[in-house]
């Protein structure tokens, strides 16, 4: 049995901000874990939009406060995303996330993320092929 508390993730190297700071990260469970999934905190700042495009990872991601929305680059299609909402990427979807207001995430990706990524220049996390 494993329990992590967040305040002793902030912080640390898995408390992870992007450049353009739209977003933070805290990871609570990841692939070293070896639970087959990684479980991230996740904050959207408020007027901020995120390009998007995990190709090598499914997520669902379950808002837990605030207010925004998620556009599928494929069809242009936007949907509305609340607290008490969940949205599930499950075809690997190309999209856009916009916050209204701070949007606090739970996110769960499958296969695990290590605990450092970041999107690269397309919007993807790499694939992590190694054991940690």
């Amino acid at each position: 049995m494993k329990v992590v508390k967040l305040a002793d993730v902030i912080g640390t190297e898995h408390d992870v901000k992007n450049e353009d700071n739209t977003w933070n990260s805290r990871r609570l469970v990841l692939k070293k874990d070896g639970m087959g999934y990684s479980v991230h905190d996740t904050i959207i700042y408020a007027g901020t939009e995120t390009h998007i495009w995990y190709q090598n990872h499914l997520e669902s991601v379950y808002c837990i406060e605030g207010e925004g929305e998620v556009e599928t680059i494929a069809d242009g299609k936007v949907w509305p995303i609340k607290k008490d909402e969940i949205y599930v990427l499950d075809k690997h979807d190309e999209h856009l996330l916009r916050a209204k207001t701070d949007m606090r995430m739970v996110c769960v990706f499958n296969p695990p993320v290590s605990g450092k990524e970041v999107h690269d220049e397309n919007g993807v996390y790499p694939v992590d092929d190694s054991d940690e």
